[in-house]
């Protein structure tokens, strides 16, 4: 049945939240993580096994293996969230867990201890799981630099992997822009801003052509945005700066394109006489192309049809998840399976507690559906 918007927010999923908002998590925080991963292992019981906590770079993730291995892999499913905010220590003083009618405020609650919680419901829901592992990651928010090797191993032995994320409008994310970021850093020589500025090499304004340039890389009829983020130049007033930098976003639908404005940002030349320039970054997550979501949202779609929930939507959106990770290995992916809400990562964050049922009785479905 479909839970509707007028209906009482489910006891223990709010409860739980409300736990969960309670322990603050900033990305990389061991002791939050660990207390978070402590709620998690209660509540999952023995029904995924018993789970490994991987410290990799100090951080704590949480990986149940679950599938058993006579499962076929086309069979094996990943439930794939983060336990890690976008808050620091502190946050939850000032904006303490809430709810409000059918409404949870709180940091976290939607980007995305939501998404854990509703997992245990969907997994109470789905019956025999042998074939699901999952992972809760503590640095998704800052790029999953000490994760993803585990993302990406526990991925590699799996058929298909649903991403907890929050929904955007109950929509489900089928696709993702990829995420690069790069440091232009400029060397000039330093100078007497009053005495000799004319001897110094100014890293200022070299930085400034630069930029202007660096924007221009975007191509906004193919989604890709260039944007020139943090800069800094100079150390005191009266002298010609000697060193600068600026920090660049870029975000593309295609993989192709994050290549090619590397490319363009890796020819870059100075243009003042004496500067120098110093290039580094990566592409930190390739795209989710709806390509890697097309089946899965299928089955999503039969799966709601049959339980009589409203019919599945999907979308593209700007941010990257772990989601870009799994697809950019071959494996079949299906972000934004967490409650509906909105507000990620700004102070009025919130979540739908009427979205929770419906959404773990889909998730629940697609695990079932999926078991040998």
């Amino acid at each position: 049945m479909s839970f509707s918007s007028g209906s009482t927010p489910p006891e223990r999923f709010t409860r739980r939240l409300g736990q969960l908002v309670d322990i603050e998590t900033p990305s990389g925080w061991d002791r939050g993580l660990n207390d978070t991963y402590d709620l998690l292992e209660a509540w999952a019981g023995t029904a995924l096994g018993r789970p490994e906590r991987i410290v990799s770079g100090g951080v704590p993730h949480l990986y149940w293996r679950g599938a058993d291995p006579a499962v076929p892999k086309s069979n094996r499913v990943l439930l794939l969230g983060h336990a890690d905010t976008v808050w620091p220590l502190g946050t939850l003083a000032e904006n303490p867990f809430a709810v409000a009618g059918t409404r949870a405020t709180g940091p976290g609650v939607f980007d995305m201890k939501a998404g854990l919680v509703l997992a245990f419901e969907a997994l109470a829901q789905a019956g025999d799981v042998a074939h699901v592992s999952m992972i809760v990651t503590g640095d998704e928010e800052q790029g999953s630099t000490t994760s993803r090797a585990l993302v990406e191993k526990a991925a590699g032995a799996c058929g298909a992997v649903l991403v907890l994320e929050p929904g955007e409008g109950g929509a489900l994310k089928t696709a993702r822009k990829g995420v690069a970021q790069y440091r232009l850093g400029v060397n000039g020589r330093a100078a007497h801003a009053g005495l000799e500025p004319h001897n110094g090499v100014n890293a200022l304004i070299e930085l400034a052509h630069q930029v202007l340039t660096i924007s221009e890389l975007a191509d906004l009829d193919r989604g890709t945005t260039v944007t020139p983020t943090v800069g800094k130049a100079g150390t005191t007033t009266n002298t010609v700066p000697e060193q600068a930098f600026v920090d660049v976003d870029v975000r593309a639908w295609e993989q192709a394109e994050l290549e090619r404005v590397e490319r363009e940002l890796r020819a870059l030349r100075p243009r003042e006489p004496g500067a120098e320039l110093a290039f580094q970054g990566s592409v930190n997550r390739g795209p989710l192309e709806r390509g890697m979501s097309v089946g899965l949202l299928r089955s999503a779609r039969v799966v709601a049809e049959r339980l009589g929930l409203a019919p599945v939507a999907e979308t593209g959106v700007g941010g990257g998840s772990d989601g870009n990770i799994t697809a950019s290995l071959g494996v079949p992916t299906l972000d934004g399976l967490g409650p509906d809400g909105g507000g990620a990562h700004a102070r009025h964050e919130w979540v739908d507690l009427t979205s929770v049922r419906d959404r773990a009785s889909l998730v629940a479905g697609l695990l079932a559906d999926r078991a040998p």
